[in-house]
């Protein structure tokens, strides 16, 4: 995707059958708005990015309160929202998350917390489908929208 040579395969995609698929066995709270339609996505790269989204909200997002992902309609399709309630991360590191091997906690070790909040190839998945990614610091935790449109 970030080279422009991976073709995408595209077929009418439920993306609320991959969001449950997504939080199964999590702590996600899972939160679908009415009459969502389908899309022409990519069933495996959509994969990617849910489970990347889910993954970086259960390990960074705190102890107190679930993370939630909210599925609802968007002007081109659908938005997908994560919302975690960790401690966020700081303001001047937002535009840098997806930037591959970035860590917004310069101490964190692979080991303890990957190599940075992850959404790496989520950006890539969105702009392949004619969406977007927006992050912005939620107080409490992170709040990350991604749109895909089909």
């Amino acid at each position: 995707l970030g080279q422009g040579h991976a073709a995408l395969n595209r077929e009418p995609t439920d993306l609320v059958a991959l969001a449950r698929e997504a939080v199964a066995g999590t702590p996600v709270r899972l939160e679908i708005a009415d009459g969502l339609p389908q899309l022409s996505l990519d069933p495996a790269r959509t994969r990617l990015l849910l489970g990347n989204l889910v993954d970086n909200a259960v390990r960074h997002g705190g102890k107190e309160q679930r993370p939630v992902l909210h599925l609802e309609p968007a002007a081109a399709g659908i938005a997908l929202v994560m919302r975690d309630f960790g401690p966020g991360v700081a303001d001047d590191a937002l535009p840098h998350l997806a930037e591959p091997f970035y860590r917004a906690d310069a101490a964190r070790q692979r080991a303890t917390g990957g190599v940075g909040p992850g959404p790496d190839p989520c950006p890539l998945v969105a702009q392949a489908h004619g969406g977007m990614l927006e992050v912005r610091n939620a107080r409490p935790g992170l709040e990350v929208r991604v749109t895909l449109a089909g």
